[in-house]
C-alpha cells in the first residue's frame, strides 16, 4: 500500500506537505552531480532488547558520493545513548549497484537498501579503527534486516521540486517521504538481539543531496509526542524542522528553516519557500559543556510553533563528512536520538493566537553541523 493510500484510510488528506513522491529519493549522481555530488539516504528507529527489555535507538546510513578524488558508497550504522557509538563499511563505486529510476534500490554485496527494507553488516576490529582514523568510526559490529512502511510524508514542496533541481538552484535539497516510518525486524549490535517492533519503533526516513552540505545544518524531529495537559500519548502526530544557512543560486540565505508538524491529522507547515504564506523563523542552536540545545520559533500566516529540544553530549556521536568537491573542508555533525523537549503549537486567526497543544517530546532525533577546515 502506498502512502497516498495509507493517508487516506487513516482519515488525514493528501494536502499540504503530506504528498509522496518517491521519486525524490532516487539516484541524483548524473548530469552536474556526476563529477562531485552526493545522495544521502537515512533511517533511524529504536529495537528493544532480548535479554534486557531495554529500549535503544538505532540509524543506517547509506551514503553514495562522487567526487574528483574518489566514489564511493559509505554504510554508516550505529547506536545513539549510552555507550553510543558508530560504525562505517566503505564499497568502491563499481562494486555498487544503483536502480536510477523510482523506487529506488541501491546494493553492495551484503548491503542493501530501498524503499521497502534494509539489510546489512559492518564489522570494525579494534586494529582497523586504531589503523584507519579516516574511516571516522570506533570499533564493533552491527547488523540488521529490516522491512520499512513509510506512512507520513514531508514533502518540501517547490523546495526539492522539478524547476529548483533542474536549475540546480541549491547546494542541498531534502525530502522526507518517511517523516514517519514504521520498522519491523532484527538488530544485532555488539552480541546483543534487538526486535523492531513497527508500532513502537519510531521511526523517521529522509533524504539530502547535492552538491555540498549547508552549513550550519539545524535538524529535528520525532513522532514520540504526549500532550502535556492530558498526559496522553498523540498517536496520529509527529513533525520535523529542517535547515540552516541554504545557498540559492549561490547566494547565502541566513535562518532558513523548513517546519512540518502533523498534529493529530491536522498539517501546520512553516516552509519558506511558499512565500505567501509569509514564514518568519528564529532559531538558536547551542552546544554546553554536557548539552545540544536547540531553540526554534516559526510563524506563518496562520499557525506559530516553538520548539526546544535538547540532548545529552554523552548520547550522541559527531558524525564527519568530507566536501563531495574533494577539498579538505570537514563537515561535523553533532547527531542525537535520544533527544527530549517541548513544543508549543498555536493556530492564528487574524490578531489572534490559540493554543493548539503543548507537547513533551521523546526519542528525537536532532543534528547540528557546520563545515570546518582540517
Amino acid at each position: 500500500m502506498d502512502a497516498l493510500s495509507h493517508l487516506s484510510r487513516e482519515g488525514v488528506s493528501a494536502v499540504g506537505f503530506l504528498k509522496s513522491d518517491i521519486t525524490r529519493d532516487s539516484c541524483t549522481l548524473t548530469e552536474k552531480y556526476s563529477e562531485s555530488g552526493y545522495d544521502r539516504w537515512w533511517h533511524s528507529f529504536t529495537g528493544k532488547s532480548r535479554e534486557t527489555g531495554r529500549e535503544r535507538s538505532f540509524f543506517i546510513e547509506f551514503y553514495l558520493c562522487k567526487s574528483p578524488a574518489s566514489s564511493y558508497l559509505m554504510v554508516r550504522a550505529g547506536a545513539w545513548g549510552e555507550g553510543a557509538s558508530q560504525l562505517c563499511r566503505f564499497f568502491p563505486w563499481r562494486d555498487v549497484a544503483v536502480n536510477r529510476k523510482a523506487p529506488f534500490a541501491l546494493a553492495a554485496e551484503d548491503c542493501y537498501l530501498s524503499e521497502t527494507a534494509a539489510k546489512g553488516r559492518i564489522l570494525v576490529t579494534e586494529e582497523t579503527a586504531a589503523a584507519h582514523p579516516e574511516y571516522m568510526c570506533q570499533a564493533g559490529k552491527m547488523s540488521w534486516k529490516l522491512k520499512i512502511r513509510k506512512k507520513l510524508p514531508f514533502n518540501t514542496g517547490y523546495g526539492a521540486g522539478k524547476l529548483l533541481r533542474a536549475l540546480h538552484a541549491l547546494e542541498m535539497y531534502w525530502h522526507a517521504e518517511g517523516l514517519e516510518t514504521e520498522y519491523s525486524g532484527i538488530v544485532r549490535w555488539n552480541g546483543e538481539e534487538y526486535d523492531v517492533i513497527p508500532e513502537k519503533s519510531c521511526g523517521y526516513a529522509d533524504k539530502k543531496w547535492g552538491s555540498a552540505f549547508v552549513s550550519p545544518w539545524v535538524q529535528m524531529s520525532s513522532g514520540h509526542l504526549t500532550g502535556r495537559f492530558t498526559g496522553h500519548p498523540l498517536k496520529n502526530s509527529v513533525f520535523a524542522i529542517g535547515g540552516g544557512r541554504p545557498k540559492i543560486f549561490g547566494i547565502p540565505m541566513n535562518q532558513r528553516l523548513s517546519g512540518a508538524f502533523c498534529h493529530e491529522g491536522q498539517e501546520y507547515e512553516f516552509n519558506f519557500f511558499k512565500l505567501w504564506d509569509l514564514v518568519r523563523t528564529r532559531f538558536d542552536c547551542r552546544e554546553t559543556k554536557d548539552e545540544i540545545i536547540w531553540r526554534v520559533r516559526q510563524e506563518s500566516r496562520t499557525a506559530l510553533m516553538h520548539a526546544e529540544i535538547r540532548c545529552r553530549k554523552k548520547e550522541m556521536l559527531l558524525l564527519n563528512y568530507r566536501a563531495p568537491d574533494g577539498s579538505k573542508r570537514r563537515y561535523g555533525i553533532w547527531s542525537g536520538g535520544t533527544g527530549t523537549g517541548r513544543i508549543r503549537l498555536y493556530k492564528k486567526e487574524g490578531i489572534y493566537r490559540t493554543l493548539v497543544d503543548d507537547v513533551y517530546v521523546k526519542n528525537a532525533r536532532c543534528e547540528y553541523g557546520e563545515y570546518c577546515d582540517d
